[in-house]
């Protein structure tokens, strides 16, 4: 059932779905800290425990509904990126990378230092057979671009991981090659922006996971597709795609972009830093 976006509850709207079909999901669940998505359906403030079982159920019937060399990227918060980590590891997942996103226009809060980071969980079925395209995603060597180091590979190098305080604070700290990945957040006065969108991740974000993660064909997936970033994101790079989101009205925004969407069309926003 490739290339639909169906309304409802991811965890219902599962069983249905081919086992081992997936090649790649990107999961942006509702982080639980009572942010206000102004839809009825969702709940942001769930109990620990009620929140935990439902994490459990989505995680379980997604961990079946993937290939057996498939891969699944969580997108998560502070709160629950721990727990999250584990239970994955439980329900049979293997950790690859622990990617931080550092986002520009951080969320300010008066009582805490500015959140302006998320954390992006790679996670494989297998431990050592999976998809993975170091080509697609390759970004220039210091080595080269810097030092103009004869040594340095033409083709570049994997981007890895990195802590930073920020880009404007210390430029030469902020490497193209690091695991942090420094890519703007999708406020509400940029023109990618959604009209009626809570939240919404930028294209380019997607693109290096799908780019990295996939092939041309294979088969992308977002149980909680909200604005459809990552499924407009994959018909523009020639995947396949299936979406879940239990708002009609984010359902209908995210039909409206698919539609949208060319193979081939370039992704919006700026290319972030490390390509």
């Amino acid at each position: 059932m490739p290339n639909q976006l169906l309304q409802g509850d991811c965890c219902e709207l599962y069983p249905p779905v081919k086992d081992k079909s997936i090649d790649l999901a990107f999961v942006d669940p509702p982080f639980n800290i009572g942010y206000d998505y102004g839809e009825d359906e969702y709940e942001d403030k769930l109990s620990p425990y009620d929140y935990q079982v439902w994490c459990a159920n989505w995680m379980n019937q997604l961990y079946r509904k993937l290939k057996d060399d498939g891969t699944f990227w969580l997108a998560i918060g502070d709160e629950w990126a721990a727990e999250l980590k584990v239970m994955a590891r439980e329900v049979g997942f293997h950790l690859r990378s622990w990617v931080v996103w550092y986002y520009t226009f951080g969320v300010n809060s008066p009582k805490k230092f500015t959140r302006s980071h998320a954390h992006l969980l790679y996670f494989t079925k297998h431990k050592t057979r999976f998809t993975f395209n170091p080509d697609a995603i390759r970004v220039p060597s210091a080595r080269a671009v810097v030092y103009k180091d004869k040594r340095a590979k033409p083709d570049g190098r994997l981007p890895d991981d990195t802590w930073i305080i920020r880009p404007q604070d210390l430029p030469e700290g902020f490497p193209a090659d690091g695991d942090m990945w420094s890519i703007p957040r999708i406020c509400g006065t940029f023109k990618q922006r959604q009209e009626g969108a809570a939240n919404q991740m930028p294209e380019q974000l997607l693109g290096r996971i799908i780019r990295a993660c996939s092939n041309e064909g294979d088969i992308v997936h977002d149980p909680m597709a909200g604005t459809g970033t990552t499924l407009a994101v994959a018909k523009k790079l020639g995947r396949q795609f299936l979406g879940f989101e239990l708002s009609e009205k984010f359902a209908g925004m995210c039909r409206k972009r698919v539609r949208g969407a060319r193979p081939g069309d370039p992704l919006d926003g700026p290319i972030p830093q490390g390509g």
